[in-house]
This record gives C-alpha cells, sequence and structure tokens, in this order.
C-alpha cells in the first residue's frame, strides 16, 4: 500500500495576513510561488498512482510549480467554506466572540456563503478518503490543497473526528506524508521543507 502525500499550497496574501480564505480564489504571492517550486526536490524521482488538487488557483497553481503532472481538479478538496467569516481574521473574529473556535464551533453563514461546520468539512475529506483508497493499493497518491481541509483529511485518516485537526498545524508550502504502521495509519511526516 501507497503513502498519501499532502501539500498545502504556497502563501497567498491572505494566508499570510491570517484572513480566512475558503472560496476567494487568490493566487499565489511571489513567495508563495517559490514556496510551491521547492517542493519539486522533495518530489523528484516518486511515481504517483493519483495526483488530486483543489480547483481553486492557489492549490492547482502550486501542484503546477512544483512539477506534478496529470493533475485532476477534485472539488471535495477546497478550503473550508468559511461564511460569514471568508477574509476575516480570528483575532477580528474575537473581537465580538470571545471564546470563538473553527473547530468547535464552526461558521455562521455569510450573504453568498452558507459556511460549513467541521462535520461538513469531515463528510468532504472522507468522500476524498474513498476516493484514493483504490489507488493507494497501486502506490503513493498526492494531494494538493488547503490547510484546514488537509487538517480535517489528516485526523480523519487518523480515525479522529474532524475537529482533531486542530491537532495539527500545517504551514503553507510544505509535504506531509501519511503512511502505515502495523497496519494503521500513521504521520510519517510533517511539514517537511527542503
Amino acid at each position: 500500500m501507497g503513502d498519501l502525500l499532502l501539500a498545502r499550497h504556497g502563501e497567498t496574501e491572505w494566508s499570510r495576513t491570517g484572513r480566512h480564505t475558503g472560496r476567494t480564489d487568490l493566487p499565489l504571492t511571489r513567495h508563495g510561488e517559490e514556496q510551491a517550486k521547492s517542493l519539486a526536490p522533495l518530489l523528484a524521482g516518486r511515481t504517483f498512482a493519483l495526483v488530486l488538487t483543489s480547483p481553486l488557483v492557489r492549490a492547482r497553481r502550486t501542484a503546477e510549480l512544483a512539477g506534478l503532472t496529470g493533475a485532476v481538479p477534485e472539488a471535495d478538496l477546497r478550503e473550508w467554506d468559511y461564511g460569514g467569516y471568508e477574509g476575516v481574521t480570528t483575532a477580528d473574529i474575537r473581537r465580538t466572540r470571545p471564546a470563538w473556535d473553527l473547530w468547535t464551533d464552526g461558521v455562521p453563514p455569510g450573504p453568498d456563503l452558507p459556511g460549513e461546520s467541521p462535520e461538513q468539512v469531515g463528510e468532504r475529506a472522507d468522500r476524498v478518503l474513498a476516493r484514493v483508497a483504490g489507488a493507494l493499493d497501486g502506490g503513493d497518491v498526492m494531494l494538493v490543497a488547503h490547510g484546514h481541509l488537509l487538517r480535517v483529511l489528516t485526523a480523519r485518516r487518523l480515525g479522529l473526528p474532524p475537529a482533531e485537526g486542530r491537532l495539527f498545524r500545517l504551514e503553507t508550502g510544505t509535504l506531509s506524508r501519511l503512511s502505515l504502521e502495523h497496519g494503521r495509519p500513521v504521520i510519517a511526516e510533517w511539514n517537511t521543507r527542503p
């Protein structure tokens, strides 16, 4: 059975400033492009049974700059829908909701965005894991997506509730690897940079 490799997209202006970036389709910053390119040596020589990417430009561009070919967009890999908190920082949210926690409270709907709970993001992560299960039998699988989504996906792969994604801080432009030990999913590498 292959490993599941996870790449968080490179830096965007909003990720740099801590703004929640769900459906807003922002490009990578120049630094984000350099981060994406820096993933290429970590992936050199690897072959993948399947490469999936979020449909958002920041993830697709990261895959391209990292040298990944044949990436297939997967709608379930899009970032958490932050609803009314799209584009807002946690510090700003806590000015009016001091005890707010994304992982337990989710987000309120916004004018054009319904928002998602941790459980809803977990359902999408579960669908991705079901989709890649057969491909993992044939080798490694690569997913290029977003911080909160990949943290939830990691929790689900490890058999944890979606909200336990809070335990796995994930930096922009990094590579992580989920593997198996004695038949059980484990974290083999996390936040790797060259």
